[in-house]
């Protein structure tokens, strides 16, 4: 493995003289990230902050450029934008004053070991005591009811009793899947949330599931962090979701199928999971998403309803 201190430098104008432990944020993609959870998650903990740029990665040695072309702007005759990537450790502060970081960017395409190698090292050097992620799954649940996620830890005592509809599975890795389980066999504490998100609602904004992560990463935490503005936006999107569905006879059949299985589940009916259900009277995710697949065309998640 190369220098993996080599793969990231302290920006100049960071003060690191004096030590300031506290959190991580991870928000590096994963495999799949169902209602743009995380990504809305990161936007919104930069937005209400007063974040400071402590530690920069070298991206140029971690993507495919050609793979996931960046965006520049041609205006008449010549370039004059270019959305360059950035993978950049972020300090914060909550609202009772304490450290937390944020570290953003785009998944890695090349190098994970080295990248989860550097990652410990800031970890060690800056203090860090715990490292959160969270990203959205989809799920065959109905957006009208409570949300759920599916914890996991390097330490069980940090997910208390939590259950999970899964068993043992076998999934696509991700660098924060990755970085959870190396940083638990060099004996440091992470956890991991995957967020529920409606199927349905896969490809577009859910602000409701970046809410429920950021009160996953608040309890499990301590930190006061802000929220208003993820409570408006998720308040603004299920309106829009519910107006939209209550004028389609088909999404609405199709929703109520979906609370009638969630709420069996939580009955405590013999099911081994939330997917699990009575193929008679539930109808298939194909189906559900089929159902839905025009429907969802006309959904907007700043859509203003009464």
């Amino acid at each position: 493995m190369l220098n993996p201190s080599a793969l990231y430098r302290f920006e100049t104008d960071a003060d690191l003289t004096v030590p300031r432990p506290g959190v991580l944020v991870v928000a590096l993609g994963a495999f799949v990230d169902a209602g743009q959870v995380q990504s809305v998650l990161a936007a919104h903990l930069l937005e209400t902050g007063d974040p400071e740029v402590v530690a920069s990665f070298d991206v140029d040695q971690l993507l495919d450029y050609r793979g996931r072309r960046p965006a520049m702007v041609f205006d008449t005759n010549r370039w004059v934008e270019y959305e360059d990537p950035t993978m950049l450790l972020h300090r914060l502060t909550d609202r009772d004053g304490q450290t937390y970081y944020v570290l953003t960017g785009p998944e890695p395409d090349y190098q994970w070991e080295r990248v989860i190698e550097a990652v410990r090292e800031l970890v060690v050097r800056l203090g860090i005591s715990l490292v959160v992620h969270a990203h959205g799954i989809p799920m065959a649940v109905p957006h009208s009811r409570p949300v759920g996620m599916t914890a996991h830890a390097t330490d069980p005592t940090l997910i208390g009793d939590a259950t999970s509809p899964f068993g043992r599975v076998q999934v696509p890795g991700s660098i924060g899947a990755l970085l959870e389980l190396r940083l638990g066999e060099a004996g440091h504490r992470a956890v991991g949330f995957a967020v529920h998100v409606p199927h349905y609602l896969a490809g577009s904004e859910w602000a409701e599931g970046a809410l429920a992560a950021l009160n996953a990463v608040v309890d499990v935490t301590g930190l006061n962090l802000p929220n208003d503005d993820l409570v408006t936006r998720a308040r603004t999107n299920q309106r829009a979701i519910a107006a939209e569905v209550e004028t389609n006879d088909e999404a609405r059949a199709v929703v109520a199928a979906l609370e009638q299985q969630y709420d069996a589940f939580v009955e405590g009916r013999q099911r081994p999971s939330l997917l699990a259900t009575e193929a008679s009277q539930i109808p298939s995710a194909d189906e559900l998403g089929a159902d839905f697949e025009n429907f969802l065309r006309t959904v907007s998640d700043d859509d203003e309803r009464p």
